[in-house]
Parts: structure tokens; C-alpha cells; sequence
């Protein structure tokens, strides 16, 4: 949702007049057609916005031809929301699901947007000094600790996970997944599944994590853009190991200093002038929530190949023609890249 809304994709268009009139049966609307635009950046479950007079709402439903129900579970996506909403306030307000596919042909959920700045791949959104960005970094780490440190029982997500072994079961789920996305124009990744297989450290703590925390997912306050207002996209959430958490945010942080190709697939404007360096989140994150990574190489690579196997199964529905999106025709590249990078930390670790 980092960048402007959009008109709809023909592939991606659903009946409208269907959901105003579901939606009109569960909240009190204005007497009029929502217009609805598309927010394109998103790779998986799809962002609509849903702008009635005076009131506009949010739409998440997952992409046409999905296979795997489980991997855009909805009803899990509002679950999470709805009870992180009352200990955690940067969720946005919940208004309904919908489970019946007979309404627009899946799941879909609306929700409240919230009113703010959303950086984009390329830019903040907003103008800062080089110190205010600086400061913007150290925020959005403390809303992710101050995400850890919610007592799942208290937003009624005790059963949202299961418990402890989610580091192995993480490298065992995620290994599997990449066999069973591999294409031919990507590596095997076998040498680094190896080594993650053997060099998983045991679980630090079990807490709610988002699992996709980048700043493309944050909405800065409109009056004051070094506080964040709102956290999005929480399909991949659960509970889990911080430091897995943090690993999988890092993975998206491309900083000034990376090389030109690493540069090249950046998906957030991490890299402007005074944001933090991924050393200095780590050591910061340690500093604010008191979890220490003694072998952080781990879940660096683990945050590097985990990011791979989101892109190979990308493009693997690309591939084979499941979408026809020219946006990932050549998802394959930062495959091959990402392996790469993994096997440098791999030798230097």
C-alpha cells in the first residue's frame, strides 16, 4: 500500500455493487457507490480502496486462481487485527469479513484506512532532515518491539501459534516451500538450507510478530511524520521468535552501502540520507527490548532466504501463467541474487 491508489487490474476487478450491499447490512454507509481504486505494490493478497463520500475503507481479499487457502487465510487476517486492535494501537479498526465466496468469489475483509503518509519504494513521502530520518529509524524499532512485548492472552491469540520449535519448524517449512517453487532459472539453494538446517539456535522467546514489517507497512502521522500511526498487512503474523522477526524486516533493508545489484530490488526507501544501518537496528533492537541475537549470521541468512522463497513462489504463479502481472516476470532475478548474498554471510560467519 506504498503507493497511490490506482485504477483496478481487469484481472483483479470484483463486483462492487455486491460488497456495498454486504457491507450496507453491517455498517451504516453514505447512499452512494463506493469508488474503488487498487493499491498495485503488494505482491500477495490484494489492497483496494473503497472511497465512499466522507468515509473510506479499506478491501483485502487474496489474488485470483490462488491455490493455497491457507497462505491467504482472511478470516486469520481479521482474527489478528481485531484482537491486537484494544494492547496494540497501531492496528487499523476492523468493520467485517466475509467468508462466503458467493459475494465476489473469495474471502474478503474491510476495514477503516488510516489517515496518514505510507513511504513508498523510492521516497519517504515526506521531507526530512537527515537527523529526523535518523530519529523516523529509531520508531519504527520501537513500535516493532513495542509489538513484542503484547501479551498474546491479552489480545486472545494464545492459540494463534504453536508454540515452541518455531525456528526449526520456520527452516523446515520454508526449505520445503522453495522445492516445491523451484523453476529451472534458480538456484537450488541446497547449500544453504544445510546450513541453516544445522546452525538453528533454540527459540529466544515466543511473541506476536508480524513477519512482514517494512516501512512500505507503516503510516506516518500527517501532522507529525516521525510518528507511526498505523501498522498493515498482518496476513503473515503469528507467534514466533523476535529475532526471526527482526531477520525477516532486515531482509528488505537495502542501505546506501550495498552494492549497485542488491540496490537495485530495493523495496522501501531504506538507503536515504541519515536512516539507520542494519547493525545499528540490531544493536538498537537489542538495547530496547533486552533480546540479544548471539548468533545473528542465522537469522540474517534465515531473513535473506525467506524473502527468496516469497519471490520464487511469486514467480512460480507467474511461471506458470497462474497471473499475468508483468510485474513478475522477472521475480526469478533477486532468486539468484538473495543465494548469493546468503552464501557471502554463510563464508563470513
Amino acid at each position: 500500500m506504498g503507493d497511490a491508489a490506482r485504477a483496478v487490474r481487469d484481472e483483479d476487478a470484483f463486483d462492487v455493487p455486491a460488497v456495498d450491499a454486504w457491507l450496507r447490512q453491517r455498517t451504516k454507509l453514505p447512499d452512494a457507490l463506493p469508488e474503488v481504486k487498487q493499491f498495485t505494490s503488494g505482491a500477495s493478497n490484494l489492497t483496494y480502496l473503497l472511497g465512499y463520500p466522507g468515509r473510506d475503507l479499506i478491501l483485502r481479499r487474496p489474488p485470483a486462481g490462488t491455490k493455497a487457502k491457507s497462505a491467504h487465510d482472511m478470516g486469520r487476517e481479521y482474527r489478528i487485527q481485531a484482537g491486537l486492535k484494544p494492547v496494540f494501537r497501531y492496528v487499523p479498526e476492523m468493520v467485517a469479513h466475509c467468508n462466503d465466496d458467493a459475494v465476489i468469489g473469495s474471502e474478503f475483509y474491510v476495514m477503516e484506512r488510516v489517515a496518514g503518509t505510507i513511504p513508498g519504494h523510492h521516497k519517504l513521502g515526506v521531507d526530512l532532515t537527515p537527523e529526523q530520518t535518523r530519529q523516523l529509524g529509531f520508531t519504527l524499532i520501537d513500535t516493532l518491539a513495542e509489538l513484542h512485548a503484547v501479551d498474546p492472552a491479552a489480545a486472545g491469540l494464545s492459540d494463534l501459534g504453536r508454540g515452541a520449535g518455531y525456528v526449526e519448524r520456520q527452516v523446515t517449512g520454508w526449505s520445503d516451500r522453495y522445492r516445491k517453487a523451484k523453476t529451472w532459472n534458480v538456484p537450488s539453494y541446497e547449500r544453504v538450507m544445510e546450513w541453516l538446517a544445522a546452525n538453528q539456535p533454540a527459540d529466544v522467546r515466543t511473541c506476536v510478530i508480524h513477519n512482514d514489517f517494512r516501512l512500505d507497512n507503516v503510516v506516518l502521522a500527517l501532522d507529525d511524520p516521525l510518528q507511526v500511526v498505523g501498522v498493515l498487512d498482518w496476513e503473515l503474523a503469528t507467534l514466533g521468535d523476535p529475532l526471526m522477526d527482526l531477520g525477516s524486516a532486515l531482509a528488505y533493508w537495502v542501505q546506501a552501502d550495498d552494492d549497485w545489484a542488491f540496490r537495485r530490488f530495493r523495496l522501501q526507501p531504506s538507503d536515504v540520507l541519515g536512516m539507520l544501518t542494519r547493525d545499528e537496528i540490531v544493536e538498537y533492537y537489542a538495547k530496547r527490548s533486552g533480546i540479544v541475537a548471539d548468533n545473528w549470521a542465522f537469522y540474517e541468512v534465515f531473513g535473506l532466504f525467506r524473502l527468496a522463497v516469497i519471490a520464487q513462489q511469486i514467480y512460480y504463479r507467474y511461471h506458470h501463467k497462474q497471473t499475468r502481472n508483468p510485474r513478475f516476470k522477472n521475480f526469478w532475478l533477486p532468486v539468484n541474487l538473495l543465494e548469493r548474498r546468503c552464501r557471502r554471510i554463510i563464508r563470513q560467519a
